[in-house]
């Protein structure tokens, strides 16, 4: 029962009035826990859930022939890709972890989901709610795997300086997110031959430069950009550390191709890659980048002394 006090104008409030007001008060409060841990459940769910579609999608793009292949993936609630990687054991492993927003806050999913074999190039963080994913083939000498690259459409990418070769492939990729001309203003300069820009592609000598951060790049042929692109869209850290997962492979597939050289040699096919291929199978993989130059010329010769022969190894 509610009662005026006296001519001050108060009001007294019955206990049971009292008790049925913080009571209500309370249920809210636990139904509204309750229903904020429910949707982060959820949303952890639909973390994982996406990462693992995000897996799904890199298997198609995976290229067995000189090309670059490209997708896209668009998620209903903003969304955070964190791209973690790791130098552990033979080939290291790569990493996805999601956040999605929910009722502007960012909820953190804690579920990684892991590939022993993928190579994914970007920053540490990607934000967005539609992602661009391309492909491209990295042979070095052989194919070591299908390198990936993911971009938001938040992302800007103006390659206007760009060699003639490089213009053409953007163009072909078809993403909303990269020009090869008639740059948006709001955009990340990608400057070849040119200083000062956001990123500095040094084309002729095989680097990237992002502020104080340089990143070398090295390939054959139409593969040397494969490492370019992957060093343009990354953080320093995530290149380095895919690098050194690649090299890491390269070790592995040497040793491979060494023991497959022996059986060819059996049916009468030339033995001149053992040299070139033990070189390879000892080399230092947490090198990193840097390891690439020193690399090169083993690379060119080992290809070179491979297109002589006449049954190939690769």
């Amino acid at each position: 029962m509610i009662k005026k006090r006296g001519n001050k104008g108060a009001i007294e409030i019955s206990f049971g009035w009292l008790f049925a007001i913080v009571a209500g008060i309370a249920i809210i409060f636990a139904a509204i826990y309750l229903s904020s841990k429910f949707i982060q459940v959820g949303q952890e769910s639909i973390g994982a859930q996406t990462g693992k579609e995000i897996g799904i999608l890199l298997d198609p793009l995976e290229t067995s022939f000189e090309s670059s292949q490209t997708t896209s993936i668009t998620i209903p609630s903003e969304t955070r890709i964190h791209n973690k990687c790791e130098e552990t054991g033979k080939f290291g492993r790569q990493f996805i972890q999601l956040d999605q927003k929910n009722f502007n806050k960012w909820v953190k999913t804690d579920v990684d989901v892991g590939f022993n074999n993928k190579y994914i190039f970007s920053g540490k963080e990607v934000e967005g709610k539609k992602f661009y994913i391309f492909s491209k083939p990295f042979n070095f000498p052989f194919k070591i795997a299908d390198l990936f690259y993911i971009t938001s459409e938040k992302e800007i990418y103006c390659f206007d300086t760009a060699p003639e070769e490089i213009k053409e492939e953007i163009f072909k990729l078809n993403q909303s997110n990269l020009f090869s001309k008639n740059c948006p203003e709001n955009k990340m300069d990608v400057c070849f031959g040119v200083s000062k820009c956001d990123i500095n592609v040094n084309y002729a000598r095989g680097y990237v430069e992002k502020g104080e951060d340089r990143m070398y790049f090295s390939g054959l042929g139409e593969d040397s950009t494969s490492l370019m692109y992957a060093a343009i869209f990354s953080e320093e850290a995530v290149y380095e550390c895919q690098v050194s997962r690649l090299l890491m492979r390269l070790k592995e597939t040497s040793i491979l191709y060494k023991d497959k050289e022996l059986l060819t040699a059996k049916k009468g096919c030339e033995t001149n890659l053992e040299g070139d291929l033990i070189a390879l199978s000892k080399i230092d993989s947490s090198s990193g980048s840097n390891g690439l130059v020193t690399l090169k010329m083993t690379v060119d010769g080992a290809e070179e002394k491979n297109n002589a022969r006449s049954c190939l190894l690769w």
